[in-house]
């Protein structure tokens, strides 16, 4: 089996743990939904686009998007239905965008420049607990918005 090829995905969540009201984090099993799956219902079913374009933003076929969506659709179902909590992040995926981070445990700042793969992790401290902070753009020639 080959590797997956990278994905690339427009936005970077700000929230990154999903779960039932009235129900503490540590007693929940929490299911992950890595970003590329996140990025494919964004794409399908909240943008409405068809799964050719869809899978052309991502980088991959049609087919492909198609596989990566009903991944994502299972696990969700899953959340809703049996009352476990969802956690973005992961994958192997490409920002479209350069985006800044702070860690939340150890306050460190750090940036992912664009086009380059997302961090599973703090670069300083190695925590899963990250935020974005800021997002750049970039303008028409290049120039930082």
């Amino acid at each position: 089996m080959r590797p997956p090829k990278c994905r690339s995905i427009g936005f970077d969540p700000a929230i990154t743990v999903f779960k039932p009201r009235g129900v503490p984090a540590g007693g929940l099993i929490t299911v992950e939904l890595q970003l590329d799956e996140l990025e494919a219902i964004r794409l399908a079913d909240y943008q409405k686009l068809h799964h050719a374009v869809a899978g052309q933003k991502m980088g991959v076929s049609r087919a492909t998007f198609g596989r990566i969506l009903e991944q994502a659709r299972a696990k969700v179902a899953d959340a809703l239905l049996h009352g476990k909590a969802l956690q973005f992040r992961g994958g192997d995926v490409v920002s479209a965008e350069a985006l800044a981070y702070e860690c939340l445990p150890c306050n460190a700042a750090f940036e992912v420049p664009e086009g380059t793969r997302l961090p599973p992790s703090c670069p300083h401290c190695a925590g899963d607990k990250v935020a974005v902070v800021r997002k750049h753009s970039k303008a028409p020639g290049g120039a930082t918005m």
